[in-house]
């Protein structure tokens, strides 16, 4: 039994090849954040689409860099474009609006004027026991009392009363 390896150079040199680790990377990058902007906003919780890709695939590439690869600059080297793919997707979303639509949902009006949106709700798989729940959170207790509401684009659900906007 061995304690540790006989040739340390091995636990520091790449294993797989630069351009397959950088393929992986966008394929696993894009494709997650593809899959997740077509899915109902409410999906990843309250973190914005491309902080919940970023996440997984740091979390998935680090376990491997823990155990499937026998080399540790994989791992690191599959986290770093990781990083940089959404580096560069948060800097393009900035800049260029068009980029933004692509990669962020906009807002999905689900009340106005204290009357449910049904058609957006369906499309947010919302419940109205569920909507009511969120109301409550915010200490609203009935629909009419509420000027407007949203399924923001992370999912989180956001309600403007009708006392605050001044009605």
């Amino acid at each position: 039994m061995e304690l540790l390896p006989t040739d340390w150079s091995l636990i520091f040199a790449l294993e797989t090849p630069l351009g397959e680790l950088v393929l992986r990377g966008a394929i696993l990058y894009f494709g997650i954040l593809f899959l997740m902007r077509i899915m109902p906003r409410r999906t990843g919780g309250e973190l914005a689409t491309m902080d919940l890709v970023l996440i997984l695939l740091i979390t998935a590439a680090a376990s491997h860099s823990l155990g499937d690869y026998t080399a540790i600059p994989d791992g690191v080297f599959l986290i770093l474009i990781i990083m940089g793919f959404n580096y560069i997707v948060n800097a393009l979303s900035y800049h260029f609006e068009f980029f933004e639509r692509l990669v962020s949902l906009p807002p999905l009006q689900i009340i106005r004027n204290g009357k449910l949106l049904r058609r957006n709700m369906r499309r947010e798989f919302l419940t109205q026991e569920e909507l009511m729940g969120y109301l409550r959170q915010q200490g609203i207790d009935k629909i009419e009392n509420v000027k407007a509401a949203y399924v923001e684009g992370e999912g989180k659900v956001t309600v403007i009363n009708k006392k605050s906007a001044g009605e």
